[in-house]
């Protein structure tokens, strides 16, 4: 009789032969890189530094491919855009110290936004370790402690044989619902030392599924199928899952109205009669969405810019369906799931009832016809002008990464994303300087269709050394910079508070001839050409660069008074 326990198994003729006769050469980092090709990583992401070089010098003997960045923080953006455009743990190599601590800025928006990094840190050798002050080079007294507050799950080496099992375990952390960055770190003698440890040659770290418990959903199920004016927010949650096409079934089904929040830009088809697309700072929509006497929200937290700065108050009955247990019933009571969305949803569409409702999509109509009334009385056609033309200018199923500006908070609400998972900002944790290495790291996971960056002229100056990654890795970006001379939405938020702005002006220097210099086409538009050149930059293979000076005001807002 045999038992699970008793179960084993056996290596391969071809596994006995590696371990036998590894390739000479192989120090700590090849298990690194061994481990990562064994998951099932292509790509990885990074600066090299002084205590990380065993790692960078395992690169060569690998087949994985390396796209470096100038800086550690892009380095992390550009891995989170990797890691949300592909579903895959998108692996950061850094160094000690400094290195790792200019990442945390991007590795904070990653947790935010659920995207899945990988970020792998050498250590001051082990003699270092243990909080005494040894003097050595970008030594502090605890590194992980910089980061646990930031990632997902911290995992420590200290011996060889302790990296393939703990870089496993962060995978499978950061591929497990929900998705978000975790934190290795090995010494750097570790690293470098010869290595006596078998090659890395199979390698499991399957994540769990989230699955909802039964009784849960048969009750969502009944309050939905029985409810007189259901109503749904679909979050972040929905894209990363790929649970789009099961919202869009249940909607249906039910004949219910969904809004998308910012982050879940693409969940549900945006000209669908049931969309009330992303209106979520209007009141209008806000008004709407407080008269369900069920609300479904699938995969959002109801944070601030998902609660029109919480002035959302639901006067119905709230199903939160959330994988993040921490986001659950967090800013209000619910029948609260604690699921991956496209399983909960699955299990939805299993056991809600046919709801027929002919008035759903006229009373979206209403809606959105008194957002676009009240929009049309602010006198704001320079901006809707602009982003109307980026739209066109945009093929549909292109991805676009937006920088925190003006015309991304105008995007946030009014862009037609055309595509489930192809609209991403840094409003999760709100940093400025996401959009353009963001997009380098999204041309990398996918060449076969132009990336847009928007930016504008301060995040722009963030990351404006990543022009050379650009052009280095020849990666199909281009980049669209609203040049207004400042931090344009600070200078309205400190001009609306208290008359006048402060410390948000800039100079700055002239675009076009910068990226130039770095051997990039540059091209001054305006509102006018802005269709044609941005359209003809994204036509054109590699990266590019299309300068708008502008001065773009935002629309109203309703969560005030």
């Amino acid at each position: 009789m045999t038992h699970d326990h008793d179960l084993v198994l056996r290596p391969s003729a071809a596994q006995t032969e590696a371990a036998l006769n590894p390739p000479p050469g192989r120090n700590g980092g090849d298990l690194v890189v061994e481990t990562l090709s064994g998951l099932g990583a292509t790509t990885v992401f990074g600066l090299p530094g002084q205590h990380a070089l065993g790692m960078f010098d395992a690169l060569r003997r690998s087949s994985l491919r390396y796209i470096g960045l100038r800086v550690e923080n892009n380095a992390g953006f550009a891995a989170d855009a990797y890691g949300r455009i592909t579903g895959e743990a998108a692996p950061l190599l850094l160094s000690t110290g400094p290195g790792a601590l200019t990442s945390l800025a991007a590795l904070q928006e990653a947790r935010a936004a659920s995207a899945p990094v990988l970020a792998i840190s050498s250590q001051v050798p082990t003699a270092g370790l243990g909080g005494g002050r040894h003097g050595y080079l970008h030594e502090l007294p605890d590194q992980q402690a910089s980061f646990r507050g930031v990632v997902k799950s911290v995992h420590t080496v200290r011996t060889q044989s302790q990296i393939p099992s703990a870089i496993a375990a962060a995978w499978e952390s950061a591929l497990t619902a929900p998705h978000g960055p975790v934190w290795v770190e090995i010494p750097q003698d570790v690293l470098l030392a010869e290595t006596a440890v078998p090659q890395v040659t199979a390698m499991d770290a399957t994540p769990e599924d989230l699955v909802p418990r039964p009784e849960l959903t048969a009750l969502a199920a009944h309050l939905l199928s029985s409810a007189a004016r259901p109503a749904i927010i679909a979050g972040g949650g929905v894209v990363r899952s790929d649970a789009s096409g099961k919202l869009k079934s249940l909607a249906e089904k039910l004949n219910a109205p969904v809004v998308t929040t910012f982050g879940g830009k693409g969940a549900f088809p945006w000209t669908h009669p049931l969309s009330l697309q992303s209106w979520l700072e209007d009141r209008h929509t806000t008004d709407f969405l407080e008269d369900a006497d069920v609300l479904l929200v699938v995969g959002s937290g109801l944070g601030e810019l998902s609660s029109n700065y919480h002035t959302f108050k639901p006067r119905g009955r709230v199903i939160q369906i959330e994988a993040d247990l921490g986001k659950l019933e967090s800013n209000h009571p619910a029948l609260g799931i604690h699921a991956d969305a496209r399983l909960a949803l699955s299990a939805l569409l299993e056991t809600v009832g046919e709801r027929p409702d002919p008035s759903a999509a006229g009373r979206v109509s209403t809606v959105l016809a008194r957002v676009a009334e009240r929009i049309a009385a602010q006198e704001l056609t320079l901006e809707q002008g602009v982003l109307a033309s980026v739209r066109r200018a945009l093929p549909a199923g292109a991805p676009s990464f937006w920088d925190m500006t003006i015309l991304a908070y105008w995007a946030w609400s009014a862009f037609d994303p055309r595509g489930k998972n192809t609209m991403h900002s840094a409003q999760g944790a709100g940093g400025l300087g996401y959009g353009f290495p963001a997009a380098l790291g999204a041309a990398a996971a996918d060449p076969t269709h132009p990336v847009l960056a928007v930016s504008g002229d301060g995040g722009a100056l963030y990351s404006i050394a990543e022009l050379a990654t650009a052009e280095q890795y020849g990666l199909n970006v281009t980049w669209l910079i609203v040049d207004d001379g400042g931090y344009g939405i600070l200078r309205e938020y400190m001009t609306d508070a208290f008359g006048q702005a402060t410390a948000t002006e800039l100079s700055r220097p002239d675009y076009v001839a910068l990226a130039e210099s770095f051997g990039v086409p540059g091209v001054l538009t305006t509102p006018g050409t802005l269709e044609e050149d941005l359209a003809k930059a994204l036509a054109t293979p590699g990266p590019s660069v299309v300068v708008l000076p502008a001065l773009l005001r935002m629309f109203a807002p309703t969560h005030l008074g």
